[in-house]
């Protein structure tokens, strides 16, 4: 088992946890956050706390400043999981980038795409064939149709649907 350290103690940070936990992949889990007195240090002191955990993810909602962060786990040599809850349903053909978080209930279906980063939250639907860039937060209730490719850094609202395609680099709206 591997000790996981998230980047981030606020609202994300605590839904990275329980996912973590859901998972029962991880010994110790804790957080790094320059203000929650709850971490168990502050941003800067990743290098410090390498010998203690060998993977971390950002929970922050920022997706610049998550993918940033996520740059900055890889030159420290973090494994950067993804964090797929229990109750979510995962294709075994999709591919999910280093850092993403499924949330409970999401689908994840047959040969989807999620980048780097993403954050997935309770009851999206991902449908056959579509493609997250990385970044990206797609908030409760979403429906990303079949073949529609999200762009890096969208959040979506609850309950969007989402059904943006690319045919030759044209932006084609369905």
């Amino acid at each position: 088992m591997s000790n996981l350290l998230i980047l981030g103690a606020g609202q994300y940070g605590k839904v990275a946890k329980e996912i973590a936990d859901s998972m029962k992949e991880f010994e110790q889990i804790d957080f790094l956050d320059d203000n929650n007195t709850i971490a168990v240090g502050k941003l800067g002191d990743l290098s410090k706390l390498q010998k203690r955990y060998d993977s971390a993810v950002v929970a922050i909602g920022n997706s610049e400043f998550r993918l940033k962060l996520i740059e900055e786990l890889k030159l420290h040599g973090y494994n950067i999981p993804c964090l797929i809850h229990e109750r979510a349903y995962v294709s075994p053909s999709a591919k999910i980038g280093g850092g993403s978080f499924i949330e409970p209930m999401a689908v994840v279906h047959t040969d989807v795409i999620i980048g780097t980063g993403c954050i997935i939250s309770a009851g999206v639907i991902l449908n056959h064939n579509c493609k997250v860039e990385e970044g990206c937060h797609l908030n409760c209730g979403s429906i990303v149709k079949a073949r529609a490719v999200i762009k890096s850094r969208t959040k979506t609202d609850y309950n969007e649907i989402c059904d943006t395609q690319y045919e030759h680099d044209v932006l084609v709206a369905v």
